[in-house]
């Protein structure tokens, strides 16, 4: 994630990761929705560390399988992630689906100054019946972009983060930070 939110962000801003802090604890996702999540990870960085700071939870939310994978899409096939065998898993509950819609949702947290702030970022597109690239990370070789004819793991870094759902989420962060701060 911070291979793709470095470049999004300003040259001036400075993005501290949580093994730059120190930081090596697993910080469990325990809620049922992203935005939940994104707070407990902002929270945990303010209350140890003393910092303003914003973390982000992302999910693949596949329409023929009720919105599945969705805040559990890191640990879709267990306990251990493993991106491969969630594509395995996804792939396999596909199999026999005609409909493939689906989309990527990321939710991010601002804490600063003592408030919070929630700003999403959603990419439509589809499930492929086979991965594709060897680009990004998580489910990318797997999902097709609306309008685009290769999937997130065949992209460029340049071209997905114009268009991800991550870099919608950041650039509406962005915005509130450039009016308001």
């Amino acid at each position: 994630k911070i291979d793709e939110i470095k470049p999004l962000l300003p040259k001036k801003m400075e993005l501290v990761s949580l093994e730059d802090l120190g930081c090596f604890t697993e910080i469990p996702e325990t809620e049922n929705t992203l935005e939940a999540n994104a707070l407990i990870k902002a929270s945990f960085v303010k209350k140890h560390y003393g910092l303003d700071c914003f973390a982000d939870d992302s999910g693949l939310e596949v329409d023929a399988l009720g919105g599945a994978p969705g805040v559990y899409s890191a640990r879709y096939a267990g306990e251990k992630k493993s991106a491969e065998k969630n594509i395995c898993k996804l792939l396999s509950a596909m199999k026999n689906k005609e409909r493939r819609e689906a989309r990527f949702r990321t939710v991010i947290v601002l804490l600063i100054q003592n408030k919070k702030f929630f700003f999403e970022g959603i990419v439509n597109g589809k499930i492929l019946s086979q991965s594709r690239g060897n680009r990004g990370f998580g489910y990318d070789p797997i999902f097709q972009p609306e309008g685009y004819t290769k999937s997130f793991g065949e992209f460029p870094v340049t071209l997905k983060n114009k268009i991800s759902h991550r870099a919608k989420a950041i650039k509406k962060m962005l915005d509130y930070l450039y009016e308001n701060q």
